[in-house]
């Protein structure tokens, strides 16, 4: 089996792509910031027994590791290019049976928005779907709408993945994702991190 693995804009993260899917196409990403938060996937949970490994993300078709400041990816990365691979191979499920996307801050769901608001936070809803996900996705991350403020037109996002604690997250947060919001939904006054 051979596993692609890039590097992501964070130095902590890197992403793995064992060639076939992981989560499989359409499903929403799961973020793995514990080990204890791996429980639910056998996949996460054998990844966390490599030493310095600190967060996985599963997404689509890839794995994102995170590792310690401290670790090396020369010292860690044949042991979980080694797990990756022994793990497809087997044939193992990536979830165990009836785990499914739990995320530690659920998003407010669109029924508890009325009227003009909802409309505001659907349109918002879209561009992170359509514009800013694909690209964050490419990178190895994965960044998800929580909650739109209307009285102050605050829309906070949670960012996972390579995302989370990457250097240039917040410039990506504020120059572009913000950017683009207001210009699209002029209601948006700025973005915040969850």
């Amino acid at each position: 089996m051979f596993i692609q693995t890039e590097d992501t804009p964070n130095p902590q993260s890197m992403k793995f792509l064992p060639g076939q899917a992981v989560l499989g196409q359409g499903a929403l990403g799961i973020d793995f910031p514990t080990i204890e938060a791996a429980a639910s996937s056998p996949l996460a949970a054998m990844l966390f027994e490599t030493d310095g490994v600190m967060g996985i993300y599963l997404g689509a078709d890839f794995i994102t590791v995170t590792k310690a400041e401290a670790v090396e990816w020369m010292h860690i990365k044949p042991a979980l290019l080694g797990a990756i691979a022994d793990f497809f191979t087997a044939g193992l499920p990536v979830l165990a049976e009836g785990a499914g996307a739990q995320s530690a801050s659920p998003a407010t769901p669109l029924e508890d928005y009325e009227g003009e608001d909802r409309e505001i936070v659907e349109q918002i809803v879209e561009l992170i779907e359509t514009r800013v996900r694909p690209a964050v996705a490419a990178d190895g991350g994965d960044i998800v709408f929580k909650h739109y403020e209307p009285r102050t037109g605050v829309v906070f996002l949670s960012m996972q993945g390579a995302c989370s604690g990457c250097p240039s997250s917040t410039l990506t947060l504020k120059n572009g994702i913000e950017n683009m919001l207001k210009h699209y939904v002029p209601e948006v006054a700025r973005v915040e991190a969850a």
